[in-house]
């Protein structure tokens, strides 16, 4: 039985502020961003300036989880890789409370973003990197049903990392 449920929604510029507060190091940033910022401490405003033109394109969809107190807990985007295909999208900027990490609070989040893309997209694949330093968000991806599909070396400002590549396939029904 759960004892607490997550709701997505839209996510605001308000919550840029909430989120970079999260990201307590250096190392954590990359673990979320990758290369995405380069540059630390992130400040809300730097998130808002990263989605806005994003946002624009209707191919990226940034995404909060609340609890049941209406508190912000998680979040993370949904986008298109590639302009020419619906068929497949990528999760990133994964994120949780830190508060709230070994908790089971990501495994629902995945769940959700999940449950949202078979519910509002047509795409049948999702995929997402992770870096091997980042053994818990791994072991949550895998427990929502993840797969390795391929590895590689990232160069990050602060040293080169491997990622793993990893995806789930959204059965339909017709």
């Amino acid at each position: 039985m759960r004892n607490r449920m997550l709701t997505l929604r839209e996510f605001t510029d308000n919550d840029a502020f909430v989120i970079a507060g999260w990201l307590q190091s250096e190392e954590e940033l990359y673990k979320w961003s990758a290369d995405r910022f380069n540059k630390y401490p992130l400040s809300g405003e730097d998130i808002n300036e990263n989605y806005a033109p994003q946002l624009e394109t209707g191919r990226f969809i940034p995404l909060t989880a609340i609890d049941d107190n209406g508190e912000v807990v998680g979040h993370f985007i949904i986008r298109y890789p590639r302009d020419d295909d619906d068929s497949s999208v990528r999760f990133g900027f994964v994120i949780i409370d830190p508060a709230l990490r070994g908790k089971g609070y990501g495994k629902e989040l995945i769940s959700l973003g999940i449950d949202y893309v078979k519910d509002n997209l047509t795409a049948t694949r999702i995929d997402l990197g992770v870096f091997e330093n980042n053994e818990s968000a791994r072991h949550c991806y895998e427990s929502a049903g993840f797969k390795e599909y391929a590895k590689r070396e990232c160069k990050m400002p602060i040293g080169i990392w491997n990622c793993a590549d990893m995806e789930i396939f959204i059965k339909r029904t017709l």
